[in-house]
Parts: C-alpha cells; structure tokens; sequence
C-alpha cells in the first residue's frame, strides 16, 4: 500500500476549509496545512482540529508557497489541495485504488473541478473544462513561476487523467469575485510585463471586448443565465485592470 501525503495551502479560509477537510478525513497520517499568518481564525480551527498539522510561513507567492510544502512531505506520493476544493466520495475511492495496486502509472494526474458560483454550478462560461494537477509524484513534480494560475511543469514527465472530480467553491460571493480578480490582475500584470513593451487601446478594449466575447458566447456564457453574464463581465474586467495596473507602474517609475 502505497501512503498519501495531503498538502494544503491557506490564507483566511474559515469559510470553507472545514468541509474540505471532511472530505480527506482519516485518510492520511501527513495531513499538513501550510497557512500564511490567517487573521480570520483559520489557524486556531486548524490548531484544535484532529489529525492537522498545522505550519505557518511568509507568504512571497502560490508556486513557492506550494513548492516549499512539496519538498516537506513525508510520503512520495501527495494529493495537494486548495481549502476551496472538495474531494469526491468517487475522487477519493479512485485514489485509493491507485494507492492500493502499489504501482503507480504516470507520474501526476489531471483533476477535473465542476465550479460553484453564487448557489448554483457553472456547466459553461469557460469554467466546465476545468482542471488541475492536484495528484502527483513529490521528487518528479514542481510549481511554474506563475503569480496567476500556477500550474505543475509537466515537461518530462507522465500525465494521466482521474475519472473522478473535485468540487471547487472558489469565490464566496460576488464580493469575494470582485476582489480575487482585482488581486489576480495586479499579479498577471507581473506575468505578462515582458511580453507586452507597451500598452495600448489593444490591450485596454480589444483584449477585453475579446474576453468577455469568448466567455459569454463562444463558451456559453448565455446559457449560465445572469451568473454566466457576471461571470463573462467580471473575467473581461480582469483583462483590462491587468493592462491598466501595467500602464500605471510604468507611467509611475517614469515620474521623478
């Protein structure tokens, strides 16, 4: 029987961490919570929940947050999860029968995530392809540089894909949305600076125009209703706020 390492990494979840914890209970004996100084209660909930390991550090950004608790697990194999992603009863059975066989095909596994946004699941808007490298090697697997959707390197190794699916509770409210994106763009302007030598009325309208056609029509956006209209005007003002952050710490290292 090949054993589980389960990594989380947290910064003021006390809305969500409890049910995901739930779904991963009494499964493995390395269950470690890596959380960024939380002020919102999550680290005493961790504190005094049974079988957590709770570790505290500096929080620079997601790849290296996720990077330094990879190289601290205790087993080869590590199922890494964000607080707002909950294992499936059918997720976790498969999993267990990979851990079982002693064998373990691929090196990391492909994840798919069906989205929850303002009460209901999202089928469309861009969000039903969604999927994550959560199930993977520890010595064979590491984090890209990203600030923004940082994703494990899968140049040189095996990927396979799990039949079973996560259920992800990204944004708490619509305020909750409104902030992530706006904290997404600030870094995705980092991610996209050297690629863009100088911001114009492309990036400013075309670029988002584009986004919130691609989102609200071509992947169905219409077909989620209002939340699929708020869905596909938010993600599309995310575009335009990564260009306008970029301009405005351009214009700003210009002035004396």
């Amino acid at each position: 029987m090949t054993m589980l390492s389960i990594i989380y990494t947290t910064y003021n979840e006390i809305d969500i961490i409890e049910r995901s914890l739930a779904t991963v209970a009494n499964w493995s004996d390395d269950l470690v919570v890596v959380d960024s100084f939380s002020d919102d209660g999550t680290a005493e909930l961790l504190r005094r929940t049974e079988g957590v390991t709770l570790r505290q550090r500096k929080y620079v950004g997601p790849s290296d947050q996720k990077n330094w608790a990879i190289a601290q697990a205790k087993h080869e194999w590590i199922l890494l999860l964000d607080a707002d992603e909950l294992v499936t009863p059918a997720l976790r059975a498969e999993i267990e029968a990979l851990l079982a066989a002693g064998e373990i095909p691929h090196d990391a596994y492909w994840i798919g995530r069906d989205n929850h946004f303002m009460g209901r699941r999202i089928y469309h808007s861009g969000w039903a392809g969604d999927k994550v490298i959560r199930f993977f090697h520890r010595d064979r697997c590491r984090y890209n540089d990203n600030q923004v959707h940082e994703e494990i390197i899968t140049e040189g190794i095996s990927v396979g894909w799990l039949k079973g699916r996560m259920e992800h509770y990204t944004f708490k409210d619509l305020d909750h949305f409104l902030a992530k994106t706006r904290r997404y763009a600030k870094w995705s302007a980092q991610d996209y600076a050297e690629r863009t030598p100088r911001v114009g009325l492309y990036h400013l309208f075309v670029k988002p125009v584009y986004r919130f056609f691609k989102h609200y029509v071509m992947q169905g956006g219409f077909r989620d209703g209002r939340e699929g209209l708020i869905i596909s005007g938010v993600l599309a003002w995310g575009v335009f706020l990564r260009y306008a952050y970029m301009m405005a710490e351009r214009i700003s290292k210009k002035q004396p």
